[in-house]
């Protein structure tokens, strides 16, 4: 008398096998691929209006120092705020336009200053500007123009 053979042994499903494991991992980086660059559009625009509140608040801040004192700072030293970092980590740049005359000032596409009064600006993500901003290297800059009229992206002006 032999023992009775043993059944086969049912097969195991606790597990996940390589395809639907590899099915997973794709389709994980196909949403990755799609969130990304929302998520960075998202973030970009969020220090976009940062910047654009600051430029706001420190704007009010040089014009109380005019209805103060009957002129603008030489410097954003003058009012406190020479340590002021845009979201990009930039200093703001601040230009006294009315002491220092219009050759250095922000200037638009058809070279006319966008202030008369001072400049104040981020100088965006890349970090790099121009005078004109209309140029590529300015286009992403926060800015203050028309006296205070308009603050946004260069490329909005």
């Amino acid at each position: 008398m032999y023992p009775a053979p043993l059944p086969p042994r049912a097969r195991s499903s606790a597990g996940f096998t390589l395809v639907e494991s590899l099915l997973v991992v794709a389709l994980i980086g196909v949403l990755s691929a799609i969130a990304y660059p929302k998520y960075n559009s998202y973030r970009d625009r969020a220090r976009a209006f940062q910047a654009v509140q600051d430029i706001n608040a420190m704007s009010a801040l040089v014009k109380n120092r005019w209805n103060d004192a009957r002129a603008y700072p030489e410097s954003l030293d003058e009012i406190q705020l020479d340590g002021r970092l845009d979201p990009w980590g930039s200093p703001y740049v601040y230009y006294n336009v009315e002491t220092n005359g219009k050759g250095l000032a922000r200037k638009d596409k058809a070279l006319n200053p966008i202030n008369t009064d001072f400049d104040l600006y981020s100088l965006g993500p890349d970090k790099k500007t121009k005078p004109q901003i209309s140029q590529k290297d300015s286009v992403d800059d926060v800015i203050r123009a028309s006296n205070g009229a308009f603050i946004g992206t260069a490329s909005s002006f």
